[in-house]
């Protein structure tokens, strides 16, 4: 950007905060309609609404570092030395959400699997109180 006038990267900078403020618009009304907050009894299906609100943030955040940070704008090597550790940042996330999805249903059959045995326990005690 070293390139720009002032006024020039002035100019590019309002273009930028306008388009991530259109893109930041377009994710809260997809939000509102897809939650049927807009339009009573009308709802998205999550299959559509969830990856639609992930690309709209993946691209704000593509926007951000390729015009804000000046990312863009850098040679290959230096691009690539901080889009790697993003990627390998996103696998984690995904790696720890499956994680604790199956700690959160193991828990959860556990804490069923203990409840039944109490519910098939408490009987008897009880009939043995009784007599």
């Amino acid at each position: 950007m070293a390139h720009l006038t002032y006024e020039e990267g002035k100019k590019l900078a309002m273009k930028g905060l306008g388009i991530l403020a259109v893109v930041t618009l377009a994710e809260v009304f997809i939000a509102l309609i897809g939650n049927g907050h807009l339009i009573e009894g009308f709802r998205l299906a999550h299959w559509v609404m969830y990856p639609a609100m992930i690309l709209l943030s993946m691209y704000k955040a593509y926007f951000i570092i390729y015009n804000f940070m000046h990312l863009g704008f850098e040679v290959k090597g230096l691009r690539l030395s901080v889009l790697l550790p993003v990627l390998l940042l996103v696998w984690a996330i995904i790696a720890f959400l499956q994680e604790g999805y199956t700690w959160g249903k193991r828990r959860h059959d556990l804490s069923k699997q203990k409840t039944e045995i109490i519910h098939k326990a408490a009987p008897k005690s009880e009939e043995a109180a009784h007599e």
